[in-house]
Parts: structure tokens; C-alpha cells; sequence
């Protein structure tokens, strides 16, 4: 009857609610959105007060520029919920929750992220055209990896092994950024003086150590000992934009208790004060003298609390939409996709809104990369040295699209910031909207049954 088999309905791999589902339909579920915007405003405090100042301290200690800082530390960070949803996947559900959110939440990381970042900042961010490029080049081989292993329904250990390979690889290129960007740009500018003004503007917005310019094009020859990406951006004021200024903090940073002067302000500062509170007991702030060393303690302790985050967000973001009979098709392409990617939406947004634009994109593509790896590490644990005896399981069903949509969301990205003349601002987020919106609505025919020939129920309906 050309129907596929049934899938299980997203609230299964979640626990049952403290509301029975009549008691939801009768007011209940106001609780369940009020507990969705606090877990935002969570998310929010987390990257803003630990997980941003954790990873500055750490790309100036590796000397590490903005488009490679978010490409691996913060791209590793926000995408935690990938990884923990890949690992339940794999070991804990034995479904492809790991594969259909990873590969289902793609779209809008690359596209509704950036719309989100153009729309929601307040200033324009200059983009160069070598971190982006290397970022979707990445991407786009990561995906086709991906989708090449999948397509027979089965993962060998010598498959996921490759997925990881791959990353590898990518690690390797970034190790090497500064070197592979001066010979690119010697050996091919003369298509990239188009990119020269709008570097030379982004090196004055953004002035990092060490960029200079060279015969031709401007070249990048960044400090590894001091890459000061937050320079006089961020609001960490009493924490230096170098690691020389770090043995010359003469006062703290102001208590996370302090109260702001603006009145609503104060009023969200009071209404997060359960969460401020948790968060200090749980998480050294490494903005503050004392903790100033225990900075890889504050990446990772925030890096799992914006997994719990994300799994309760994510959570009551299931049973809301289940309550008021969104179709299951539409909860996956769009509130749970976007569930899944808060945290790097708001990391995002928040470098995007301080003028760091190459950071937020290699984030968002580069988180991306990262997400594919987090398939690749439960799959090569499981076939290699837990179940060696065969192949895992998949379910590769809407295959062909998933791969058309993925392939052209990274191409249309690339070229609306190259029309768009490689900067951040609301005119490149209009676009990047206008683009998800078309691909949302597609895919949503799509899992209908209306485009294609291949409706997907869900098991017991």
C-alpha cells in the first residue's frame, strides 16, 4: 500500500510526563511552556556566563583564531546533545534517534542558525572565505560519508572507523589553518582580491595579533601565542585579551549575584536566580581570579549542563507538541530540530551580536562536522569492542532526500555569503529564513506522503 514501516513516536524515548494527557489538554500544558522558556533562558545563562569564558581563555592559552575556535572547542561543546542522543541511539533506545535527529536537525543548524545570527544581531560581521569554505568542504564530505554508509542499512566497523578518519583529518587541517590559508590565498588570488576589502574591514573591526598585509592579498599570520578573538568585544572586561594580560588581572569580575541597574533586566535576573545559583554552586566561573585555572573544569561541567538543558527542553518540547496533535513528521523537522540546537543557536547569536562572525559560521558548519563524528565514535564502539559479531541496524528510509537537502543547504549557504559580500547582517538572514522555510515545508510534504511516494506513520495510528 506504499507505506513504509511505522516509526516510533518521538515521546517514547522520553519518560512519561508528570500530567496525564487530559489533564495537559484541561491547562496542564502551560506549565510545560513555562518550563520550555525557562530551560531557554538556562541554555542562555550557561553559554554567556561559563561556557563563552571558558572557551576564550582556552583559544588564548592554544592560540587558536575565531574560525578555528569555533569549528572545534565551542562547536564540540554546544553539539554535547548531539552526542548524548547519538550514545542513547546506539546503546540505550537501539533506534535511529541518534541518525533521524543528527541528520533530521542539519537544516536548520546550517540555515535557521544563520538566519537566527543575521536577524538577531545588532551589528554587521565581516566573513573571510577560507574558514567557511574549508568548514562546508568538511561538511560536505562528512555527509556523503555518512549517507554512503548508511544506505545499505547496515554500519561495519571498518565504516564508522572511516567516519572518524575523516574527522581526524579535518582536526589535521585546522592544526595547520594558518599555513594552508597563505598558500591558498598566494595561489589563487587573483579570484580572491573580490575578498581583500572585505578582510581588510574585518581586520579592522576585529583587530587580531599579527595580521599584516602582505604582496597581494591580505594574509592572516596569527599569533599561536595569543589569538585575542574576544578583543574588546566581549563584555569580560577585567579578564585581558591575551595571555599576557592574564597575570595582570587587578580585580575581579563582578559577582554573577550582582544585581543589573535596568529594570527589566532586574526582573529576569530575578525570575533565573534559582538557575544563577545552581549554576554558581556547580560551575567554577573562571571569569573570576580564583578560578581562573580551572577554566577546562568550567568547558566541561557546562558542556554537560547544556546537555541536561537540552534533554528537558527537548522533553517537554515532545510532550507539547504530542498534546496539541502536531503531526510527528512536523515535531522532527521543526520544534525538535530546533530543540536539539539551542545551545548552538544561542552561542551563535551571542558571538554573531559582538561582531565575531567568523567564529559564529565555523560554529555553525563546523558543530555540524562535529555532529557526524558523534555518530561515528557509538557506532565504532559498538561494532569493534561490544557487539562484534555483526553490523548495526539502521533504518535509511527518505535517504534521497535527506542527502539532496543536506548537500544543498551548504551550497546555498556558501553562496548567499558570497552575494551577500561575506558579512553578517539581517539581509543574510532574511535569505537564510526564506531558504529553511522552503526546505521545512518540502520535507514536511515530504514525511506526509503529498511529494514523493513514501508516508511515514507513526506505530499505532
Amino acid at each position: 500500500d506504499n507505506r513504509t514501516g511505522c516509526v516510533l513516536s518521538s515521546s517514547s524515548e522520553f519518560p512519561e510526563g508528570f500530567f496525564t494527557p487530559q489533564e495537559r489538554k484541561d491547562g496542564g500544558i502551560v506549565i510545560y511552556f513555562i518550563i520550555i522558556l525557562y530551560m531557554f533562558l538556562a541554555v542562555s545563562i550557561v553559554c554567556d556566563d561559563y561556557f563563552l569564558p571558558s572557551l576564550e581563555i582556552i583559544s588564548e592559552c592554544l592560540g587558536l583564531s575565531q574560525d578555528v575556535a569555533g569549528a572545534t572547542f565551542m562547536a564540540a561543546g554546544s553539539s554535547a546533545p548531539e552526542l548524548v542522543t547519538a550514545f542513547l541511539g546506539v546503546f540505550v533506545t537501539k533506534g535511529d534517534i541518534g541518525v533521524s535527529t543528527i541528520l533530521g536537525s542539519a537544516v536548520y543548524n546550517l540555515l535557521g542558525i544563520s538566519a537566527a545570527c543575521g536577524l538577531f544581531s545588532s551589528m554587521v560581521s565581516r566573513l573571510s572565505c577560507w574558514p567557511l569554505f574549508r568548514d562546508c568542504l568538511a561538511y560536505t564530505i562528512s555527509v556523503a560519508a555518512v549517507l554512503a554508509m548508511i544506505s545499505d542499512n547496515r554500519i561495519y566497523w571498518y565504516e564508522s572507523a572511516s567516519l572518524l578518519l575523516i574527522y581526524g583529518c579535518y582536526i589535521l587541517v585546522l592544526c595547520f589553518d594558518i599555513k594552508i590559508n597563505q598558500y591558498l590565498m598566494k595561489m589563487f588570488s587573483p579570484c580572491c582580491t573580490c575578498f581583500t576589502k572585505a578582510m581588510e574591514e574585518n581586520a579592522e573591526q576585529q583587530p587580531l595579533v599579527g595580521w599584516r598585509e602582505e604582496s597581494g592579498p591580505l594574509i592572516r599570520q596569527q599569533s599561536r601565542t595569543d589569538s585575542g578573538i574576544f578583543q574588546d568585544e566581549l563584555d569580560y572586561s577585567q579578564l585581558s585579551t591575551s595571555l599576557r594580560g592574564l597575570d595582570e588581572i587587578s580585580e575581579d569580575h563582578p559577582s554573577v549575584f550582582t544585581m543589573p541597574e535596568a529594570d527589566m533586566k532586574r526582573i529576569l535576573w530575578v525570575l533565573s536566580l534559582p538557575i544563577i545559583t545552581l549554576l554558581y554552586l556547580t560551575i567554577p566561573d573562571c571569569r573570576r581570579q580564583f578560578w581562573r585555572n580551572w577554566f577546562m573544569v568550567t568547558f566541561f561541567i557546562s558542556a554537560a549542563w547544556i546537555s541536561a538543558i537540552t534533554y528537558i527542553l527537548v522533553w517537554m518540547i515532545t510532550i507539547a507538541g504530542e498534546t496539541l496533535g502536531i503531526p510527528e513528521s512536523v515535531m522532527g523537522l521543526t520544534l525538535l530540530a530546533a530543540g536539539t540546537s539551542v545551545p548552538d543557536t544561542i552561542a551563535s547569536v551571542l558571538v554573531a551580536r559582538k561582531g565575531n562572525g567568523d567564529m559564529a559560521m565555523a560554529n555553525i558548519v563546523g558543530s555540524n562536522v562535529f555532529d557526524m563524528l558523534c555518530l561515528g565514535i557509538p557506532w565504532f564502539i559498538k561494532t569493534a569492542f561490544i557487539n562484534t559479531s555483526g553490523p548495526i541496524e539502521v533504518n535509511s528510509s527518505g535517504l534521497t532526500y535527506t542527502a539532496i537537502s543536506l548537500i544543498c543547504s551548504v551550497v546555498f549557504i556558501f553562496l548567499a555569503v558570497h552575494l551577500n559580500g561575506w558579512k553578517i547582517d539581517k539581509k543574510l538572514g532574511a535569505i537564510c529564513l526564506v531558504l529553511y522555510l522552503v526546505f521545512t515545508i518540502l520535507s514536511i510534504l515530504y514525511e506526509l506522503g503529498i511529494i514523493g511516494n513514501n508516508p511515514t506513520r507513526v506505530c499505532g495510528n
